[in-house]
């Protein structure tokens, strides 16, 4: 005899291990904490524009660590602000190209580890004030960005491996046999603590620069290993700035206190928590170095930024101008053809949450704030239907996202006495295929409701 759905749900529930039925405890897809309201524009925002700009430029050399490394001698690697002209430097150009990639802020290098400031900073004569430049290249490039409506945004390393007073205290876990680098430490037993504070002073002076004068958006920092969270004062320095500017952003290179995290080059396997920030090259260098022609194609960059905006995160895209200014012919390609492709999809990007746990969807994906429209980015032609596991919502409707057309769909197996859904299949015509990534959407009724267990055995049905 047939037995009630109702029964054998009864009969399943006590027989079946209580890990069969319950979705496994993993992160719910677009149900990360929401974030400090400093940082709603950022996690909304996606893409920004990594620029390294500074001395480096002039040779084409590593920036700042060809001296520390010996690749160079320092005096040599100083001549170069005999070459840095910014002649060409032109940053509504700029704001627009970062514009039209889809980018929402940009971050320029004030200042890099060998301490060279691109202001003419009041604290400190190596600045580009002794270059034929001979003036403040941040305001302009401020402005500018301000003008197209985007956020500001300056690196700045914490260390300087030229100023007098900071190679003068050691970390207080290097041991005595250790020298270091001189750039960066003393030698064991000729430690000057009154210097380093003293030096302390000078960092927190060109910060306070740059707050006052440009009120950036975020500070990207850089350069804390050589020296703890207590030597550095990172409570400190960040309750100053928030006292100068209490909207100003801070990266995690803080020593713990940042806001949000910045992995680097390699892209994660699994997501960190919170608001974070991939920062890549678009070749293999960040600054201009002329030896560095291996630029990433469009498609790779679109791709990884995808995977990115799918974990929840942002990209920030990592270009190096010459030294008069004006920028690299191949990474300009690379940004306008990231533009046609965000510009395409931008509902899919910009606003988002982090999509699908891995396992549901084969690519990243992502979802609408309210939860209600799943986007799912197809890297490659479907030779069948592409298909997503555990959707339980019933379907609106499913459409090729920058084309609007409708893509048809349907239901396969599923256990609906159980709720276990079915697997949605998607038939994307191929007309409507992306010469890089397609995107589509499906509306759902209601905020995503998903399935995420291990299923379990029907006795009856």
């Amino acid at each position: 005899m047939r037995r009630s759905v109702a029964a054998a749900l009864a009969i399943l529930l006590l027989a079946a291990p209580a890990a069969l039925w319950a979705d496994a405890a993993l992160p719910v897809a677009g149900k990360e904490s929401p974030p400090d309201p400093r940082l709603q524009w950022f996690v909304d925002g996606k893409l920004g524009i990594f620029l390294h700009w500074g001395l480096y430029s002039v040779f084409g050399i590593n920036e700042s660590w060809a001296f520390y490394n010996g690749e160079i001698t320092y005096e040599n690697y100083m001549q170069q602000k005999a070459g840095f002209t910014a002649a060409r430097y032109d940053p509504a150009a700029w704001a627009a190209l970062i514009e039209e990639a889809g980018a929402r802020y940009a971050v320029l290098t004030s200042k890099h580890h060998e301490g060279f400031a691109l202001w003419d900073t009041k604290l400190g004569a190596l600045n580009v004030m002794q270059t034929p430049a001979k003036r403040d290249l941040l305001a302009p490039y401020a402005t500018a960005l301000r003008a197209k409506g985007l956020k500001v945004g300056f690196y700045f390393s914490h260390l300087d491996w030229s100023h007098p007073d900071y190679a003068t205290v050691r970390p207080k876990d290097m041991k005595p046999t250790e020298r270091g680098n001189p750039f960066g430490f003393p030698e064991a037993g000729k430690e000057d603590p009154a210097r380093w504070e003293r030096f302390l002073a000078f960092h927190r002076g060109q910060i306070r620069e740059l707050s006052e004068r440009y009120k950036p958006d975020l500070f990207w920092f850089d350069g804390d290993w050589e020296r703890d969270a207590e030597q550095w004062d990172m409570k400190g320095l960040r309750e100053q700035i928030l006292s100068w500017q209490p909207d100003t952003i801070l990266n995690s290179r803080m020593r713990g206190f940042g806001d949000y995290a910045t992995p680097e080059q390699g892209l994660p396997i699994v997501p960190p928590e919170g608001p974070w920030e991939l920062c890549m090259t678009v070749n293999d260098s960040w600054g201009y170095q002329f030896k560095d022609h291996n630029h990433k194609p469009t498609g790779q960059i679109i791709r990884t930024f995808a995977e990115i905006v799918g974990m929840g995160g942002n990209l920030l895209l990592d270009i190096g101008p010459y030294a008069d200014g004006s920028l690299q012919p191949e990474q300009v390609e690379r940004l306008k053809g990231l533009g046609r492709w965000t510009r395409k999809h931008a509902e899919a990007i910009y606003g988002t949450v982090r999509g699908l746990p891995f396992g549901h969807f084969y690519g990243p994906t992502t979802l609408s704030k309210d939860r209600r429209t799943l986007y799912l980015f197809v890297f490659d032609t479907p030779r069948d239907a592409i298909t997503v596991k555990g959707v339980r919502n019933k379907i609106e409707r499913v459409f090729v996202v920058g084309r609007g057309e409708p893509a048809t769909w349907s239901r396969s197996g599923g256990a609906g006495w159980m709720n276990v859904p079915g697997i949605l299949r998607i038939d994307v015509p191929k007309e409507a295929l992306d010469d890089e990534v397609t995107v589509i959407g499906v509306n759902l009724e209601g905020p995503l409701d998903l399935y995420h267990g291990a299923g379990g055995a029907a006795e009856s049905n």
